[in-house]
């Protein structure tokens, strides 16, 4: 399903007529055509020469020891999940393309950059498990066999759930495997404040081939990221709340299902205390689940990861990154950014810091980047998708 019209909207509000273009020197490597569907894909080189974003990079400031640099251009990359053993790295889209990002040599940085379909629909959620490849559209999950077993060949998808309900706001999926094997999605709400219908403002659940669907947590307005933390298993999110009520307020949210069919309170509180004036009249705020955690107001809140790796400092490890993506209707602009929510033993959030920031000029008040999720790789290195610049970043730890 492909909407020229939507498409183009798209472009324009989410900067895709990048402001940092991919240099025509990013030549094509490959052609393929997919005899199951049709699409001319390519694969490009993964970073171009004397590409603008690498002296950019510099403007990214970073606490003493850590360093940031170019793994990939891949355009509009949103989601990132990371492919084993052979350490791809899968990036989806909300226009039409899934990418995969191949470093053949091992050095941790991309090599080559290959459409894996250009013809889906606002494909943002990507998974992998088992040798599969799960993508979520906006009306469905499908998944790819092996794909990186030969790149270059392509293979049927399978349809693994096809009743996500099909509404744009906020109609990009994000999708991750728990620790019970299910595959878990974040299903919005599809407007600013409304009631929800079915499955809508919810966190779902289901078996890998798509049965078993069950819902785990409503009250959700817009989530796209989540986690589980690596010491009790549960399951953290982020969730981005209301305009409208004015520029510092309310709160966006970091949520913990400690049980399954909590519900986190939209359309009715937003944050902790802040009653919706329509929908919180004559509602008890005390049945909804409050959030752990209350970020500022507009800062948009996207990917989130709790740090298992080993590269970083003790201080960093198991603590949660969480991009954020920055707003887009506040008179100063908030956000363009990553920070780092600091959890006790118990994984209880008490405190925030700045982790890296810089996307956004503080002079001129624009922006030339926008963070939205973050994975770790195998050696312990953090990635950042980025996609108003179009891009990857890959961020290790060096020494002071």
């Amino acid at each position: 399903m492909r909407m020229s019209w939507y498409r183009a909207l798209l472009a324009l509000v989410l900067g895709s007529a990048l402001s940092l273009p991919i240099s025509a020197e990013q030549k094509v490597l490959r052609t393929i055509v997919n005899p199951f569907t049709g699409e001319t894909l390519h694969s490009y080189v993964a970073i171009p020469p004397n590409d603008p974003l690498v002296e950019k990079l510099k403007q990214i400031k970073l606490p003493p020891g850590f360093k940031i640099e170019l793994y990939a251009r891949v355009p509009n990359a949103r989601s990132i999940t990371i492919g084993l053993p052979m350490g791809t790295v899968y990036v989806g889209t909300r226009l039409s393309e899934v990418y995969a990002v191949i470093d053949r040599n091992r050095d941790f940085v991309g090599d080559e950059v290959l459409e894996i379909a250009n013809t889906l629909n606002m494909p943002n959620g990507v998974a992998f498990k088992d040798g599969w490849l799960y993508v979520a559209e906006n009306h469905r999950i499908i998944k790819y066999p092996a794909p990186e077993f030969d790149f270059y060949r392509q293979f049927p998808y399978a349809v693994v759930y096809d009743k996500l309900p099909p509404k744009y706001a906020h109609g990009w999926r994000y999708i991750g495997f728990g620790p019970d094997g299910k595959l878990y999605v974040a299903i919005g709400s599809p407007c600013n404040v409304c009631e929800p219908e079915g499955i809508e403002g919810t966190i779902s659940r289901m078996d890998p081939d798509g049965s078993n669907f069950e819902v785990v947590a409503r009250g959700v307005r817009n989530s796209v990221g989540f986690d589980w933390n690596p010491t009790n298993n549960l399951l953290y999110f982020t969730d981005n709340n209301p305009d409208g009520y004015g520029p510092d307020q309310p709160p966006e949210e970091l949520n913990i299902v400690r049980k399954k069919g909590l519900h986190f309170g939209f359309p009715y509180v937003h944050g902790k205390n802040f009653r919706d004036p329509t929908f919180g009249k004559g509602k008890d705020l005390s049945k909804y689940e409050k959030p752990a955690w209350e970020f500022q107001a507009h800062v948009a809140v996207v990917g989130m990861h709790f740090y298992r790796g080993k590269m970083f400092p003790k201080k960093y490890q198991g603590q949660i990154f969480v991009a954020q993506h920055g707003s887009w209707d506040r008179p100063e602009p908030v956000g363009y950014r990553v920070v780092l929510v600091k959890v006790d033993k118990d994984g209880k959030p008490i405190g925030q810091e700045v982790f890296a920031e810089g996307w956004l000029d503080p002079e001129t008040q624009l922006a030339w980047g926008r963070p939205v999720d973050v994975k770790e790789l195998p050696d312990g290195s953090l990635l950042i998708s980025d996609d108003f610049a179009g891009a990857l970043y890959r961020v290790t730890y060096v020494g002071e």
